[in-house]
C-alpha cells in the first residue's frame, strides 16, 4: 500500500515554529528486549543522561520505574479546574436564587442541597476543559522545547526504542552505551 502524498503546508511564522520545529541530532537505539532496553535506561541515567525518549510497543510498569519522571503537571489543571467549576456552580445557583427567590413553605432561598447537581456538573465540565487545555499547554511547550525527534515504525509492532539527544560530535559514546547494553540497531538520527 503506498502512502498518499502530503500536500505541503506553510504555516504563518510562530505557529511553523511550533508545530514544526527543526529536527533534534542524536542517536536512536532499537531493542527487541524490554531487559536489554530497561539496562540501556539505567546507564544512560547512570552517566548523566536525564532528557531521552523511549518508546515501547505497550505500556510497561517497568520502563516507568528505570525512568523515574516526575508526575505530570496536568493533573494540577484538573485540580483547579474543577475547584472554580463547583465554586462557579455554587456561585451560579446561589446568585440565580437570590435575584429571583421563590419562597416556598417557609424554605430556605439560598439552600445547597438542591444545587449539589448544578456544582458537581460544573466541577466535571471545568475539570475535563483544563485537562485538555493543560494537556494542548504542556504539549505545545514540550514540541518547541524537543523538536522533532527519531522514530521508527517498529516500536509500535514489537519493539521497544530509546532516543537521546546528542550532538553529532558527542553521538559516539551514547552509541557504544546502547549498543553495549544490548542494541539490535543503532544509528545516528
Amino acid at each position: 500500500m503506498s502512502e498518499l502524498p502530503r500536500l505541503p503546508v506553510r504555516l504563518p511564522g510562530p505557529l511553523h515554529d511550533v508545530f514544526r520545529p527543526p529536527p533534534t541530532p542524536g542517536v536512536l537505539g532499537v531493542f527487541a528486549h524490554l531487559d536489554a532496553t530497561i539496562e540501556a535506561i539505567k546507564q544512560l541515567r547512570a552517566r548523566g543522561h536525564t532528557d531521552f525518549t523511549v518508546y515501547s510497543p505497550m505500556p510497561r510498569h517497568e520502563i516507568e520505574e528505570a525512568l523515574g519522571q516526575p508526575v505530570s503537571p496536568v493533573r494540577m489543571f484538573t485540580l483547579i479546574g474543577g475547584i472554580a467549576g463547583c465554586a462557579t456552580g455554587a456561585w451560579l445557583t446561589l446568585w440565580m436564587s437570590y435575584d429571583w427567590p421563590l419562597v416556598v413553605g417557609g424554605k430556605p432561598v439560598g439552600s445547597l442541597p438542591p444545587y449539589v447537581i448544578i456544582m458537581f456538573e460544573m466541577t466535571i465540565l471545568f475539570g475535563a476543559l483544563t485537562t485538555l487545555l493543560g494537556i494542548v499547554f504542556n504539549a505545545a511547550f514540550a514540541a518547541r522545547r524537543l523538536g522533532t525527534i527519531a522514530y521508527d515504525r517498529r516500536f509500535t509492532n514489537d519493539r521497544f526504542g530509546i532516543f537521546v539527544p546528542a550532538a553529532p560530535g558527542k553521538a559516539g559514546p551514547v552509541q557504544a552505551l546502547l549498543k553495549q547494553s544490548g542494541a539490535e540497531e543503532v544509528r545516528g538520527a
